[in-house]
């Protein structure tokens, strides 16, 4: 608590969160940022979300969504920043009380050929970036880790595939159990070569691997698009499920774009009581400063329940 409050009186004390929305004064629309109480859900912000009301600076974009109610981040790429600007991350968060979402773990592109294929290469490659995560995640506050496991090994059948990544996620799920974190496992809509695509796939690979460290990432935008029935398949993958993310579909863009009811399914998942961070995981249908704002906007209406 000492560190937490430290940080906490050079962030905002010495005026540095003023800094960063100092520059929105001018243009900013003031009925779309009355309101400033914190949101009901911990929607996760992403660097470059708020770069035309804040400024380029993730730090600063950081700050500027904390004074508008945001209380979250994630960061898919926290793993390629230096040690110290993930530190600095952590700090900001610390100091302003939010929450880190996820980070992916970068042991493999998303599209390659990997876990399926049961290789010890792989297993290895696998196991040593979990122990970098835990470095990562400690500078950042972190909980949740993002784990795709890559493309089919098409020469081998479905089953032993999906016994081979079972077999390569349990020593990392192991790994970070010891440091209370947590994968989430991503199923995706990207390419039908992902191995990877459905919530009750995912569902099964986790009650196989039988570890709190090894949980869903239900991204709402991904299984709109591969199966629909959201609520029904949220509620039947509930006791795997350790992390959302949000996108409207069509465009991958903010609540209200697209043909998904947010404001339902956010309303249904604060009623089972989900206290975790839902990532915002898209981008905005509007461009520059006024597409900024309707996004706000997006996320007040869709939250207002």
């Amino acid at each position: 608590m000492e560190r937490r409050n430290f940080l906490k009186q050079n962030v905002l004390v010495g005026g540095s969160l003023l800094a960063g929305t100092g520059l929105l004064a001018q243009n900013a629309n003031e009925n779309t940022l009355a309101d400033t109480t914190p949101y009901k859900l911990h929607y996760g912000i992403h660097d470059g979300m708020f770069e035309n009301l804040a400024g380029p600076n993730f730090i600063d974009q950081i700050k500027y969504a904390h004074s508008i109610g945001f209380t979250a981040i994630e960061d898919n790429g926290m793993m390629s920043r230096t040690p110290e600007m993930q530190q600095k991350i952590g700090d900001t968060l610390a100091a302003l009380g939010m929450h880190m979402g996820v980070f992916v773990l970068n042991y493999s592109n998303n599209d390659k050929i990997n876990l399926t294929t049961g290789t010890q290469e792989w297993k290895d490659k696998f196991v040593a970036s979990c122990n970098e995560a835990v470095e990562v995640a400690k500078r950042t506050n972190a909980t949740w880790i993002t784990v795709v496991p890559g493309n089919f090994e098409r020469s081998l059948p479905i089953d032993i595939q999906t016994g081979n990544v079972i077999e390569s996620l349990r020593p990392g799920a192991d790994i970070l159990a010891k440091h209370n974190l947590v994968m989430v496992l991503e199923p995706l809509s990207d390419t039908p070569n992902l191995f990877l695509r459905h919530s009750d796939q995912t569902y099964a690979i986790c009650k196989a691997i039988n570890s709190p460290s090894c949980k869903i990432l239900f991204d709402m935008y991904h299984m709109q698009k591969n199966e629909g029935n959201i609520i029904n398949n949220i509620n039947r993958c509930w006791s795997e499920i350790g992390y959302f993310q949000i996108g409207d579909n069509p465009g991958r863009n903010e609540p209200g774009s697209g043909e998904m009811n947010y404001h339902n399914i956010f309303k249904h998942i604060h009623s089972k009581g989900y206290k975790g961070v839902l990532g915002m995981e898209h981008g905005k249908l509007g461009a520059g400063s006024a597409g900024e704002l309707a996004l706000i906007k997006a996320y007040r209406e869709a939250d207002n329940f």
